[in-house]
């Protein structure tokens, strides 16, 4: 079994194990850090049941005492999948309960878990829990499998009316699944190829979003989060460090922390040892850190020399991956471009004739058009 190298993914999942820890203005008084976890907590069965509204559904209830996780892997049944269970365990502190990054790694291939479904115990300082987990084939042409992951918290000791603050101690915190291959790939379930997609679709996520992890490209990744998150997620690169609120913006939130007043950095500092990290490392950071942050762009793109438009000529490049299957047998054909069109979220693409298809000479009609964006062809003239 080769080994699996989550490196790529391990800066998004730390910041998703972090997500909430501590809020501006850091301070353990303030009131937003009175009432904390609110992603991911997996607690005790019994309090769960007495006092969430909705432990089953996929809405209705923040915290459970489970969650399930289905991803689609497309490969050979003698790869090897590796699965790492990560949540964070709540300590007492002097100002506020602090949290240990706690992780179970287990591993097996595709076709030992479609044998039988594997079970791991989770037994952490007075957590108590349990991993099963297991794979399957799809029907299909090609060789697709689905795996699927049940976390559960099986403590039998919390009682059903017992504090919050008492629940937590035994509960699971920011838990999410980590995934990697040694082989093969995962498919995306939030654009999937064409021919997965009713698959994709199938897939049963309670209370997780699993995403492919790692660089653009990649797909031996899966990180499966309580928040959503896009394909391929990733920390900005100019960050200096986590900020613990990854809806806000790195400048908006040091620039409010350096308005903080002594005695207030002064009680952050002795709230928890990582809100002191974020106060030194803004009083400490450099001005030409603060510029870098003041704002980046990354989504431009190469311009046509020419625009693309009704009467152009073009040739195909379709790309391989979340588009038609069918568009790769028209890599390379050359078409003429008819009406350039938008859509309602204000996307434009090209409406195609193939060159030398005889129902170009009969008028529009169904099937006679194609349609693709203008980064899938090459302007011709």
């Amino acid at each position: 079994m080769s080994p699996v190298d989550f490196e790529p993914a391990r800066a998004v999942a730390d910041a998703v194990l972090y997500e909430g820890y501590l809020l501006y203005p850091y301070r353990g008084s303030s009131a937003k850090n009175r009432v904390r976890w609110q992603f991911g907590v997996l607690a005790p069965r019994a309090w769960i049941e007495a006092n969430s509204p909705s432990v089953d559904g996929l809405s209705g209830s923040a915290e459970s005492w489970w969650s399930r996780t289905e991803c689609l892997f497309e490969g050979p049944a003698d790869t090897t999948v590796e699965l790492r269970l990560r949540f964070l365990q709540l300590q007492a502190g002097p100002a506020l309960d602090r949290a240990v990054p706690q992780e179970v790694t287990a591993r097996a291939t595709i076709a030992d878990l479609s044998r039988a479904e594997d079970v791991v115990e989770v037994a952490v300082d007075g957590i108590h829990g349990r991993l099963v987990w297991g794979a399957g084939g799809v029907d299909g042409p090609f060789r697709l499998h689905r795996i699927w992951a049940r976390v559960e918290n099986t403590d039998r000791d919390t009682a059903a009316l017992s504090h919050r603050d008492q629940a937590l101690r035994a509960a699971m915190v920011s838990t999410h699944v980590l995934l990697g291959l040694d082989g093969g790939g995962f498919l995306s379930l939030t654009d999937p190829p064409e021919w997965a997609a009713a698959a994709a679709r199938s897939c049963h996520n309670i209370r997780t979003f699993p995403v492919l992890a790692g660089p653009e490209g990649q797909h031996r990744l899966v990180l499966s989060a309580p928040i959503i998150l896009p394909d391929h997620p990733k920390v900005a690169p100019e960050s200096p460090g986590d900020l613990f609120d990854a809806a806000e913006i790195d400048e908006i939130l040091s620039l409010r922390t350096m308005t903080l007043t002594d005695a207030e950095k002064a009680e952050a500092r002795a709230t928890d040892p990582r809100a002191a990290e974020i106060v030194d490392r803004v009083d400490s950071m450099p001005p030409e850190i603060l510029g870098r942050l003041h704002g980046a762009i990354r989504s431009l793109k190469p311009v046509a020399r020419e625009p693309v438009g009704a009467g152009c000529r073009v040739r195909l490049r379709p790309r391989t991956r979340g588009g038609d299957i069918q568009d790769m047998f028209l890599e390379g054909r050359t078409a003429t471009v008819e009406s350039v069109l938008t859509d309602v979220d204000g996307s434009r693409f090209l409406a195609v004739y193939l060159d030398g298809d005889p129902r170009a000479e009969m008028g529009a009609g169904p099937g006679r058009l194609l349609h693709f964006s203008p980064e899938e062809v090459e302007h011709l003239g």
